[in-house]
């Protein structure tokens, strides 16, 4: 076993631990009653340097792990999302494959992309108003369409087996 991946692998499962537990509701309450208990402490060290430093280095040392593993985190899920939508646009036979990777692109490109984007949107408005364009028969509608074609697709399959 290669110990190097391992490491890595043990390092983001307690980073995600940690990020999860970071984010809840009881680690709010943790920090906000480490913070009503250090207020509370303050007239027995008479309001004192020391006293002001406890929760300054504190708070500084906890802020500055969490920058880099929400970061992690965030460039992670940010990932996640980019390979979701990567794999619907190359599943869809209308959508443009250029749009594949598109966040590798310049900022400039992004902007002629955005226009003609923009422009299909104020297209789409003359056209149909949204309780039209999604109204609840047009998801039903939707959802059968994508049941009969998955079912198509199995019996495609098992067809051609």
């Amino acid at each position: 076993m290669n110990p190097k991946k391992s490491s890595v692998s043990h390092f983001e499962k307690i980073s995600t631990s940690v990020t999860k537990a970071t984010g809840s509701t009881t680690a709010f309450m943790v920090a906000f009653f480490v913070i009503i208990l250090w207020l509370l402490c303050g007239p027995l060290f008479k309001f004192s340097d020391t006293w002001q430093l406890v929760i300054n280095t504190g708070t500084t040392i906890i802020t500055f792990l969490m920058v880099f593993l929400i970061q992690r985190c965030q460039n992670k899920d940010s990932i996640a999302i980019h390979l979701k939508l990567n794999e619907l646009i190359v599943s869809n036979e209308l959508a443009n494959n250029r749009l594949v990777s598109i966040e590798d692109i310049s900022e400039n490109e992004l902007m002629v992309l955005q226009s003609f984007y923009k422009h299909l949107s104020q297209m789409s408005l003359s056209e149909l108003s949204v309780n039209e364009s999604h109204s609840l028969n047009k998801a039903n509608a939707h959802h059968y369409r994508k049941k009969n074609s998955s079912i198509t697709k199995v019996k495609n399959n098992n067809a051609k087996l």
